[in-house]
């Protein structure tokens, strides 16, 4: 029968004598030490991997998918991650962990009921916190079992033992529970109130102002909505009745919207007036989306619910490959640029804004001004090129920025455009170095128009909001504009509903009739219903 290790390893310590005694011990406690480190080693490579797959999930924050995230780190913090917008940083507590949230996908029904409901932003602030507490609390259980299953997982292809497999458990247990139980104790809930900015958010600050103030706008407007498109409704009965100008059926009526600036409100201003004009067409000369994002182009997908074709050209916030992709594949949109079409008689020629500024970074010319300016004119001329070229005439040329006009003076009757925020209407625009415009002679009308999202979340910041601006204009069979209705939905928080009507002498254009009956209808602090008379 063999002797045992253990006696066999006595046996000899007793012939070595004290001092080979001593040196055996030595050895016996440097390879338990090693033993020991290498099983922490292991552990921890074990908790590393494991966390790695294991200690992410998936939840829903508001409207977004979004996805947690445990990662090892030196100074712990919180990263909210939303591409491609950029990202925000919190210093919100200490210890080896970071915690990452990335913000993905929009559920498109949530935001249509957020949309839907005067409350909806609302409410869905009032559950973030809740949705966010509960996708870090089942981060955590996650994480730690993940990191638990991951060390024992590889210590038992290392050791091929029951009892270190335990050991390496037991130890990961401790380190898992010692660093989020760290970042517990440390956590900063002031931490949220000064975030360190990256990528394009770097201007979100100076772009949203007061988000409190423009929450609470945003909810009044919405709630006054409904009773501002009924007015709109009675406006047109009004005006229609008026001997100055009546509308037949054989004008071609085109609906001219520019600057959406992602207000979900336009959509139903714009279907409201579409619908009681019964309007042909719609041309929207650009800035639809503020950031030119993927996750800004569900937005664009109300084009499809209008019945007529929605002519579009891209602006300096649209995105050429995401912005204007997405409006392309509207079943009924037209995307001009460098193209023409022809609609109901009118031809109509457009090309997209040369720049992409959604935060007045991206474009690399931002810094020479002479350089920007040039590429918007040239823009025009090109497209003025291209109107000389095409077999039959052009009416209409629709383009963003009112420079691009410039070249096309003479080569159309009317320009259409945007970008000002601001309406204009006169022979062709110059705009002067210090951004005011100056009127040039030719032979071309240049119609611009104001914003019809009401410049979005900018235009909530000033004391007077700008407001939602549209036009219907009125061609002949003769393809000649002899008049157009100005509508104005007050601004965000306000409640106006004005209407104008232009009638346009031929051949030449005049100042617009305006009958002082419409300048101050239906300006009232509340909106009520009001019967058709």
């Amino acid at each position: 029968m063999a002797e045992p290790t253990t006696t066999r390893w006595w046996r000899q310590t007793l012939s070595l004598g004290e001092h080979g005694a001593r040196a055996a011990w030595r050895t016996v406690r440097s390879r338990r030490t090693v033993s020991v480190l290498a099983l922490v080693a292991v552990t921890i490579v074990g908790v590393l991997i494991g966390v790695a797959l294991g200690g992410r999930t998936v939840t829903e924050v508001g409207p977004f998918h979004a996805e947690f995230q445990l990662s090892p780190s030196v100074s712990g913090d919180t990263t909210v991650e939303i591409p491609p917008l950029g990202s925000l940083h919190f210093d919100s507590h200490d210890g080896p962990t970071r915690l990452t949230l990335q913000l993905g996908s929009l559920d498109q029904a949530r935001v249509q009921e957020m949309i839907d409901d005067p409350r909806g932003i609302v409410r869905a602030s009032e559950t973030v916190v809740d949705d966010v507490v509960d996708g870090i609390v089942r981060l955590g259980f996650g994480g730690l079992g993940a990191g638990v299953l991951g060390a024992m997982l590889l210590s038992a292809l290392v050791y091929r033992n029951v009892r270190r497999v335990a050991w390496s458990g037991g130890l990961a247990l401790t380190i898992l529970a010692a660093s989020l139980g760290i970042g517990a104790a440390t956590f900063r809930t002031t931490a949220v109130e000064e975030p360190r900015y990256e990528g394009l958010l770097v201007n979100a600050p100076a772009l949203v102002g007061d988000v409190q103030r423009i929450a609470d706008d945003w909810e009044r407007y919405a709630q006054q909505l409904q009773g501002m498109i009924a007015n709109i409704s009675l406006l047109y009965t009004t005006v229609s009745t008026l001997p100055v100008f009546e509308p037949d059926e054989e004008l071609t009526r085109v609906m001219h919207v520019a600057d959406l600036h992602l207000n979900p409100n336009a959509w139903p201003v714009m279907q409201t007036v579409a619908e009681q004009y019964d309007v042909d067409f719609i041309i929207d000369s650009g800035d639809i989306v503020d950031w030119g994002t993927g996750q800004e182009s569900a937005y664009v997908e109300p084009i499809s619910d209008f019945d007529v074709p929605y002519v579009f050209v891209r602006g300096n916030h649209d995105s050429e490959a995401v912005t204007q992709a997405a409006v392309a594949a509207q079943p009924n949109a037209i995307v001009l640029d460098d193209d023409i079409v022809t609609l109901n008689g009118l031809t109509v020629a457009g090309i997209g804004d040369p720049r992409f500024t959604p935060d007045q970074r991206t474009d690399p010319f931002l810094d020479d001004p002479d350089i920007t300016r040039q590429r918007v004119i040239d823009s025009g001329a090109h497209l003025a090129e291209t109107i000389r070229r095409h077999p039959h005439p052009v009416h209409i040329a629709a383009v963003h920025d009112p420079l691009a006009a410039l070249e096309l003076d003479g080569a159309v009757s009317y320009v259409l455009a945007g970008h000002a925020h601001e309406r204009r209407v006169g022979p062709v625009v110059e705009a002067a170095e210090n951004g005011e415009a100056e009127l040039g002679p030719g032979d071309t009308m240049l119609m611009v128009q104001g914003s019809t999202g009401g410049a979005g979340l900018r235009g909530l910041e000033g004391e007077h909001p700008r407001p939602l601006a549209l036009s219907v204009l009125y061609f002949d069979d003769q393809q000649r504009l002899v008049a157009y209705d100005d509508i104005e939905v007050g601004g965000h928080g306000l409640s106006e509903v004005s209407l104008q009507r232009h009638i346009v002498e031929q051949p030449a254009a005049d100042e617009a009739t305006e009958p002082a009956e419409l300048m101050d209808l239906f300006r009232s602090p509340t909106p009520e219903p009001i019967p058709t008379p």
